[in-house]
């Protein structure tokens, strides 16, 4: 398809999965850290969301969602997704516990995302690493590819 890819991992999600096999797989530089400016003459969390033409958070956590949801800017992910620019399209596929999931705080942060401008990918039911079985696995790939494929063509 063609598309160049910038991840951004948060301080937990390199708790499940190493920065350098992300960067292994995607041949790209891993961002971390908000502080961290590569480029002396660039803002990296800004220049990261400038030159975004689409945004995905996957998967989302119940924190990130809350952050996303309440303008809390207190990583790189946070930042970037606040210097986003308006007509940037975001998906947000959210991935955690059946009742994290069905927890009403948690829905209230999803709605608040959509009022925004953010398209939730809906987790499905399935066994989740915690063996409760529910609404709570990250969507599929595939359904997460086709959606972001059909975005970046409109």
């Amino acid at each position: 398809m063609g598309y160049q890819l910038d991840v951004i991992m948060t301080k937990s999600s390199t708790e499940f999965i190493t920065p350098l096999t992300i960067q292994s797989l995607s041949h790209r530089r891993v961002h971390l850290d908000v502080m961290a400016e590569p480029d002396a003459a660039l803002i990296n969390h800004i220049a990261l969301a400038k030159e975004a033409d689409l945004f995905l958070v996957a998967p989302a956590s119940a924190n990130t969602i809350g952050k996303l949801a309440n303008g809390i800017a207190d990583d790189l992910l946070s930042t970037v997704a606040l210097a986003l620019l308006p007509e940037t399209p975001k998906f947000i596929a959210p991935a955690m516990n059946t009742y994290m999931y069905q927890n009403p705080i948690v829905q209230k942060n999803l709605t608040t995302l959509k009022e925004v401008g953010y398209q939730e990918i809906e987790p499905r039911e399935a066994l989740l690493a915690c063996g409760d079985y529910g609404r709570g696995a990250l969507a599929n790939v595939s359904e997460i590819v086709h959606l972001i494929h059909t975005a970046l063509k409109e």
